[in-house]
């Protein structure tokens, strides 16, 4: 998954938790990055006609990249699953967060192969807690 992807994952869970277009503050915080990067990235997904972005108002994501967000999370529920379920991972949210960006499409899928993924991935992830409702797995303390 690429730095893009990470920002469209980001844009799409906090529309989810927002029910709005997501701020660009928000986005920042989300990924530990500065407002002027994150703003940089939105006209760059912008152009790309993956995110559509109105000055103060925020970013929202086309189809096209909703479809593209929508799979960046389920490779992100893929490694947590995978650290969870093979692994055994204690703080399985921070080491998918570090893994997400190394984790290329085939990868994922092999992964896949092995985790007990449920169907209804990515929808199942709570957006507010970061990490798939339906895994069975304590959650980790918050940073």
């Amino acid at each position: 998954m690429n730095t893009a992807d990470q920002y469209l994952k980001a844009i799409y869970l906090v529309e989810k938790i927002e029910s709005e277009p997501a701020a660009t503050g928000k986005l920042a915080e989300r990924l530990g990055v500065s407002p002027a990067s994150a703003n940089e990235m939105i006209g760059k997904l912008q152009s790309r006609g993956l995110v559509d972005h109105e000055k103060y108002h925020g970013a929202t994501l086309t189809n096209q990249g909703a479809e593209r967000a929508r799979e960046s999370l389920q490779t992100y529920c893929i490694i947590e699953r995978f650290l969870v379920q093979v692994l055994e991972v204690d703080e399985f949210r921070t080491e998918a967060t570090q893994l997400e960006s190394v984790i290329d499409e085939t990868v994922a899928e092999r992964l896949d192969t092995i985790i007990d993924r449920k169907p209804q991935c990515p929808d199942c992830f709570a957006p507010d807690e970061d990490v798939c409702a339906l895994l069975d797995a304590a959650p980790e303390a918050a940073d």
